[in-house]
Formats: C-alpha cells, structure tokens, sequence
C-alpha cells in the first residue's frame, strides 16, 4: 500500500469529552466537532462512568461544573483526581485538550499552577470573593498573531459563571483577561488550552443554568440576578453566537494541527 493511501485511510481522532453535571454538557461543541468532521464520544462522570483512557492522537475536553480544585481527593467527587492524572500524562505527551471553566482549573492545576476563590480589593484594601457571572467582554491577547483569535478581533463578549480563578501555569501563554478576572485563557505549547469563560454556551444552555443554578446567580448579581442574565441573553447581537462558533473552530483547528 503506497504511503498516500496509508494517510487517507488514518482514522480521524475522536473528541472526549469529560461532562461532570447533567446541565453542562458540550453544547456547541459538538457542533464544532461535526464541522470538523469528527466523532464525539460523552463520558458522564456524574452517572458513574469512568475516566477513561485516551489515545494521545484524540481531543480531550474537560467541561465544567460546581465542583472545585479543593475537591479533588474528596470521596463525593472521587473522578476529579482520576481526571488530574489525565491532564498530567496529557501535558507531558503534549496531546491536544481542552478545559473550559472547571476544565481549565483542572488543567491549570495539573500544570502546577495555583486555583483559588477570585477576589477584589475592597474600599478598606481587603480582599472580598467575586463571583463573575452572565455576559461580559473578553479582551484577547494578541489577537492578530494567535491562531485561535483567526476572525475575532481583540475582544468578544462570552458567558462567565465561576467564583475560582488560576494562575497561568509556568510556560503557558496568558490568552485572556476580564477587568474581574485577569486569567480568562491559556496557552500550553499549541495544542493544549483552558478556559475560564464559556464560548460553548447557547440561550437554551443558558435558560438551562439560570434555572438549575438560582441561588448561585442570586449570590453573584443579587434578588434580580436570573432575569439580569435573561435579559442579557436575549440582548445579545445577532453575530454573538458566531463568535464563539468561530472561537472553537479555531481551537479545533490548532487542535487538530
């Protein structure tokens, strides 16, 4: 068999994707995979799958949910640990992944960076925990020489929904930044990339957490805090969920390169 036809017959890689909570599941990325013609296999690990083993030629993606870095090691959320170990032979196989939100802190984390509760200075100087929450503006880094900003421009309005932050691990390229949050995205070599914000994130999703997750959205934005983000939602300009189709688009692309 000529070396041509071994390459057309490679079998493309599959994407993995780590959900941990029944309303976070991977939305438009599934989509995005189906663009880029690949198969998408769900691993439910809140219905008791477990983590499974992945090929190094496959995309890894880690979702998010309420869980936190401090739980890892807990019995209530005994994959965490499991799916550290994951990242950790990832990282050094230098094998695509992508960690969006909890995802990212898991990454970040694996990375030998430090996760911790996302604060402000108060009047006073102190520090008081922000939860960041509903849609906002991202700045991206150097958006005019990174791959995956291709067709963005320098900052797009994205879904934020979490009270933990990182540090950029050692080596990384720091992506993105909010005025509440510095760290928003990773770089990790060209295949390897957290999130903190959520381009993956449509109205239905959306509807599904402000419902499912009230008490939070009621700590971050206050008694109105679910009809805040409904009415940002339904406000969003028409190009908006275009963004993020073009953002994971290119993720997949570098992924894939």
């Amino acid at each position: 068999m000529s070396v041509l036809m071994c390459c057309a017959c490679r079998v493309k890689p599959t994407v993995v994707v780590l959900q941990h909570v029944a309303m976070e599941g991977p939305a438009r990325i599934a989509h995005a995979a189906a663009r880029a013609g690949l198969r998408i296999e769900v691993v439910r690990l809140h219905e008791g799958q477990q983590v499974p083993r992945v090929n190094h030629t496959d995309i890894l993606v880690v979702m998010g949910g309420p869980m936190g870095v401090a739980d890892v090691g807990s019995e209530a959320f005994a994959f965490l640990a499991a799916e550290v170990a994951l990242l950790r032979q990832r990282l050094q196989a230098h094998a695509p992944c992508l960690g969006i939100c909890l995802g990212a802190q898991l990454l970040a984390h694996a990375a030998g960076a430090r996760v911790y509760p996302n604060t402000r200075l108060d009047a006073l100087g102190g520090s008081v925990p922000v939860i960041e929450l509903g849609w906002g503006p991202v700045t991206f880094n150097n958006s005019g020489q990174e791959a995956c900003f291709q067709g963005l421009g320098t900052s797009s309005l994205m879904l934020h929904w979490h009270g933990d932050t990182f540090d950029v691990p050692a080596g990384a390229v720091h992506l993105a930044s909010t005025p509440v949050c510095k760290h928003q995205m990773f770089r990790i070599g060209t295949r390897i990339f957290g999130l903190q914000f959520h381009c993956e994130a449509d109205a239905e999703t959306v509807g599904k957490w402000v419902n499912a997750d009230a008490d939070y959205v009621q700590r971050a934005l206050g008694p109105q805090g679910q009809d805040i983000v409904r009415a940002q939602t339904r406000a969003l300009p028409a190009t908006q969920m275009q963004m993020g189709d073009q953002l994971l688009d290119n993720l997949f692309g570098c992924m894939l390169s």
